[in-house]
């Protein structure tokens, strides 16, 4: 069987989530004989590479619309590579794709994967939205990553009746085992215990949060990651004076898993839904790390469980977010309960390899479909 996945960057360009997603995909359902295939935009032009078994295809991207980005290229591209695919894997959301779709002339089973409602670009969206909606309405399935978003999103409940679950998973073996020379020198670095941020520096992401309630607690914090509101970040760091929060920047695969081992807890202050899930969150949970996130509606509370996993409170709260911080600061055994439950769940429900195999059966199922 033959998948091809569409989406607007990919690795080696960037290391985001959905990115993540695709590449566990790709991994795991190779592994059960699907041949995948990434077609992707590329500011670095036109090239074809080999990725842990799968193809990737970068076309050259060739401008943007409010982060949108669109390749003339590409849409002869899909259509081309789609004449021998048995299935064509949409992720969203990507205004050029949908565009791209019926411009290609697609007529071969599809899925696309919801993996979040576009919630800052109002405008752009009523402008936006008929095309959207003929789009999902036209593809063979669409699928949502966790109960909680199906059952917030006005989208997806309007297309229930061929909208199924199926959730992120990680595989903890494609990690890289770090060095012990590597974790003395984080640890040196970072201390013994310290709460971990990992992530793209975004406005959703809710950090500025975090930084108002590190203003009233001196808990070390590390911040690993890049992204647009970088420096605006540290400079409200250095309006409030914290000197116990460090930015990392972005590190290597082998430093991030050094970072999760290391680190006391996960805290995850997204406040925005367009944080539909937080595969940094999951990768905490994999790591048996307790968690602290925000409640918004997504799948961040179906990996999160309060009270259970760690401790949830509410969105855009600096106080409740550094009273859930000094609960878990001050109660270590109750902190590595939460991390051990977190753990647990994450082998019962979050594994690549539970993803994989409810992702084959979905192409299996679609590519047996009559026209």
């Amino acid at each position: 069987m033959r998948v091809l996945h569409f989406y607007k960057t990919y690795y080696p360009d960037t290391w985001g989530g959905i990115e993540q997603v695709i590449r566990q995909l790709c991994v795991g359902t190779g592994r059960l004989g699907v041949t995948n295939e990434v077609l992707t935009l590329s500011r670095s032009g036109p090239s074809e590479i080999e990725i842990e078994g799968h193809t990737v295809h970068r076309v050259p991207l060739d401008f943007e619309i409010a982060s949108t980005g669109f390749s003339f290229a590409a849409i002869r591209k899909l259509a081309r590579l789609a004449r021998k695919a048995d299935v064509i894997h949409y992720h969203f959301p990507w205004p050029f794709m949908d565009l791209a779709h019926f411009l290609a002339r697609i007529d071969k089973p599809s899925v696309v994967t919801y993996h979040s409602d576009i919630v800052r670009q109002k405008h752009l969206l009523r402008v936006y939205g008929p095309l959207k909606r003929r789009f999902l309405e036209n593809v063979s399935t669409v699928v949502a990553t966790s109960p909680n978003y199906l059952a917030s999103s006005p989208v997806l409940k309007r297309f229930e009746h061929k909208t199924r679950t199926i959730t992120y998973g990680l595989d903890k073996s494609i990690y890289p085992t770090p060095s012990q020379a590597l974790k003395d020198k984080w640890r040196a670095q970072c201390g013994e215990r310290f709460f971990l941020f990992v992530g793209v520096l975004r406005y959703y992401k809710g950090l500025h949060i975090l930084l108002d309630a590190m203003a009233n607690v001196d808990y070390p914090v590390v911040i690993v990651g890049a992204g647009p509101i970088e420096q605006e970040l540290k400079e409200h760091a250095r309006r409030l004076g914290l000197t116990h929060v460090q930015f990392i920047g972005a590190v290597d695969e082998e430093d991030k898993a050094a970072l999760l081992e290391l680190s006391y807890a996960m805290v995850f202050p997204s406040h925005l839904r367009s944080e539909a899930f937080g595969i940094s969150l999951l990768e905490g949970a994999m790591f048996g790390k307790p968690m602290i996130s925000s409640e918004i509606g997504t799948g961040t509370t179906y990996i999160n469980i309060d009270n259970e996993t760690g401790l949830v409170v509410p969105p855009d709260d600096p106080a409740a977010l550094g009273a859930a911080m000094r609960k878990l600061w001050d109660h270590p055994e109750l902190a590595a309960d939460m991390g051990r439950r977190a753990e647990a769940r994450y082998w019962e429900l979050f594994t690549a390899e539970r993803m994989a195999q409810n992702y084959h059966a979905l192409y299996r199922e679609l590519a047996a479909r009559p026209r």
